[in-house]
């Protein structure tokens, strides 16, 4: 009787990419996305500034420390269009066509438990600790950490701030899996394939960690959100699917709206 092989999102387990070159093609397919994504957004904001009289002030409010909250929808919204563009079109071109199988967009009853588990704690343990050095070198560090989920949620009226955190801690998390951990991770999986069993996965997980934290623009965040999309990337590749990593990736998102929206809270 052959031996149970364990499920893994490794090219070894399934049928695509199914070359190097593939991988690399999935790849340019994410950077393409992720491009896209910056057009749509912008598209989007200059659509709704001009439907809305506010053409003049685009720049202003986009830049503000908390802009208003359709500001912040036009950005979301564009970026997943290009987001979930990019994953349609691997999965169509270089895929089986099922992006739930190409994906590995899989969630099962224990990703409930695992997910939150790991996202509360790399906010509340792993960010602080990876921080920690740093704050005898940087001034005012806690409260320029927490300048970006200011800026995603600060300063809006409790119902634009319902529908922002339903936004980030929900859709956001599907969607950033799907291109980061799907398309991005698997294909560094086969362009590192011959590297090395440990070595491959290894630098595959830690390239898609520090491509996750670039992709958000945040220089001083840079460090936290490596760390922690490498994290994702190790529970993706271990658990050979999406659910655990979204489940994360949410609670992680959703301790980040509860101490912008609490600050004298327990959770800050």
């Amino acid at each position: 009787m052959p031996p149970v092989r364990r499920a893994s999102v490794s090219p070894r387990a399934g049928d695509v990419p199914r070359t190097r070159s593939d991988g690399a093609v999935w790849l340019a397919f994410a950077v393409g996305g992720f491009v896209a994504g910056q057009v749509f957004s912008a598209v989007l904001l200059y659509a709704v500034a001009a439907a809305k009289g506010d053409l003049s002030d685009v720049s202003r409010l986009a830049n503000s420390s908390t802009p208003p909250a359709w500001v912040v929808v036009c950005g979301l919204v564009g970026l997943w269009i290009g987001f979930l563009g990019a994953v349609f079109l691997t999965s169509r071109a270089r895929g089986t066509g099922s992006i739930r199988r190409d994906m590995r967009l899989e969630v099962r009853p224990w990703d409930l438990v695992i997910g939150p588990v790991v996202g509360v704690a790399g906010q509340l343990v792993l960010l602080p600790l990876l921080y920690l050095p740093l704050e005898h070198f940087i001034p005012h560090l806690s409260k320029r950490l927490s300048q970006p989920a200011k800026h995603l949620t600060g300063g809006f009226p409790g119902a634009d701030l319902a529908v922002i955190a339903v936004l980030t801690v929900v859709v956001v998390p599907v969607v950033e899996e799907m291109l980061f951990r799907g398309v991005v991770l698997r294909g560094f999986l086969k362009v590192f394939d011959g590297t090395g069993r440990v070595l491959g996965p290894v630098l595959a997980c830690c390239a898609t960690g520090v491509v996750f934290g670039l992709a958000h623009f945040e220089l001083l965040e840079l460090l936290g959100l490596a760390v922690f999309g490498a994290m994702l990337s190790v529970m993706a590749y271990k658990f050979g699917r999406l659910g655990p990593g979204i489940f994360a990736h949410a609670a992680f998102n959703l301790v980040a709206v509860l101490v912008v929206a609490y600050p004298t809270g327990i959770v800050g």
